[in-house]
């Protein structure tokens, strides 16, 4: 298993070994023994699982609150998508700063995204199906969501915001300029300890 850096604090890119025969490939998508080498100890407790019909769906940017704030292991199982995490814990050097990588049950990598980021993902390729692991069981009154395209964070999602395939709820979330993050620094030291 391969494990890179994304360029922020706990986002990585994790690449499993396949292993290649007649009828196709095997590999481990999460080993708590493996990870735990390279500092990364989570217990998840909950799968979720998404299917998007149409190219240029955005799911995101998700995050549930703290207490119940979320670690993700994110994989794709059929398609593509072009994930986001941004960091938005209040007193980091990096807030406002975000990671991203192409998904693709072809390629098999995960990005790990954890407490006290946004999350979200653009499809790439029609009938796309996510699967991901949380450590924490979903909350509706910690649930919230930001605008995929706020012009503060300049993601390139690589659809015009306009073509966006959005849910209600995504398309009413506010930009970060409207929006208070629940999420600091010292609380997500603290959970980690």
């Amino acid at each position: 298993m391969k494990v890179e850096s994304l360029g922020l604090t706990g986002v990585y890119l994790i690449t499993p070994d396949r292993f290649d025969d007649a009828r196709g490939h095997f590999s481990e998508s999460w080993n708590a023994a493996t990870l735990d080498q390279h500092g990364i100890t989570l217990n998840f407790v909950q799968d979720n699982q998404s299917y998007s019909r149409k190219v240029g769906t955005v799911r995101g940017l998700h995050y549930q609150a703290p207490p119940y704030a979320q670690d993700k292991l994110v994989r794709v199982v059929q398609g593509a998508i072009f994930d986001v995490a941004v960091d938005v814990r209040q007193g980091s050097v990096a807030y406002g700063q975000w990671a991203g990588a192409e998904l693709s049950a072809e390629n098999g990598r995960q990005i790990l995204v954890p407490k006290g980021f946004l999350h979200g993902f653009v499809t790439r390729a029609p009938d796309t199906i996510v699967l991901y692991k949380t450590s924490a069981p979903y909350m509706a009154e910690a649930d919230g969501a930001v605008a995929f395209d706020c012009p503060d964070l300049a993601i390139p999602w690589g659809i015009a915001a306009g073509d966006a395939v959005l849910s209600a709820r995504d398309a009413a979330a506010p930009r970060t300029a409207d929006w208070h993050s629940p999420f600091s620094c010292t609380d997500i030291e603290r959970d980690a300890a």
